[in-house]
């Protein structure tokens, strides 16, 4: 079993949830921190030590306050320790339930599993504990079919945005002006008209909210 394990959360409760739980596995190092950025350090300062963590429990969400964060959000910290800490053991412990983002950190951040916040999900994260030791990924069920061929579809970030605009009502021309604001590229809604010809033909939709119900039911959006 894991011996040394480094917490990022930023709730209390749900920081002292996870602390009573990795008790009950007989871990003894538990080490909690609240911000992205002190779980950077504790981790680096682990391998100077020449006592390095063996897992990282991380949100995805932490609230913004007085801080100024160089990591923000538990995607940026995993994206920054896989660069540098190949053998770290990851797990994503998170309320985020869209498969496109599962698939995307169990798939080019080689996260080890992703368990979802909800009333068994301690349970589920003690699962998952026990499989990533055993070098087996973990899913919870609620995003198990994150890595089935029928999500394996070719959609990045931007196609996703898109969607999620075009979602909440928003016209082609008033994404195309969102997508201005945000310095979202492309912007053009020449671009934006091409991509949603693309995602149609590609989830062989009939129109665009026939599209919208398509994604919504591969948990996409």
């Amino acid at each position: 079993m894991f011996t040394k394990v480094l917490v990022a959360e930023d709730m209390d409760d749900t920081n002292k949830g996870v602390y009573t739980m990795l008790c009950e596995l007989n871990i003894n190092k538990v080490h909690p921190v609240q911000y992205c950025d002190d779980a950077y350090l504790q981790i680096k300062k682990g391998v100077f030590d020449q006592e390095p963590y063996q897992l990282l429990i991380t949100d995805l969400g932490f609230v913004v306050d007085h801080r100024n964060e160089k990591y923000p959000s538990g995607e940026a910290l995993i994206e920054a320790l896989r660069e540098e800490h190949s053998n770290l053991k990851i797990i994503v412990y998170s309320g985020e339930d869209r498969l496109q983002k599962v698939r995307t950190l169990m798939n080019k951040y080689q996260v080890n599993g992703y368990v979802c916040k909800g009333r068994r999900g301690l349970q589920e994260l003690s699962k998952a504990i026990l499989s990533v030791h055993n070098n087996e990924p973990y899913l919870s069920p609620e995003v198990a079919n994150a890595l089935s061929s029928k999500t394996n579809l070719e959609v990045d970030d931007y196609d996703i945005d898109l969607l999620m605009q075009l979602s909440e009502g928003l016209s082609q021309s008033e994404i195309s002006i969102h997508f201005k604001n945000n310095d979202i590229t492309p912007s053009s809604l020449s671009s934006i008209e091409k991509t949603l010809n693309k995602l149609r033909i590609q989830f062989k939709a009939n129109n665009a909210i026939h599209l919208v119900a398509i994604v919504k039911d591969l948990g996409l959006i």
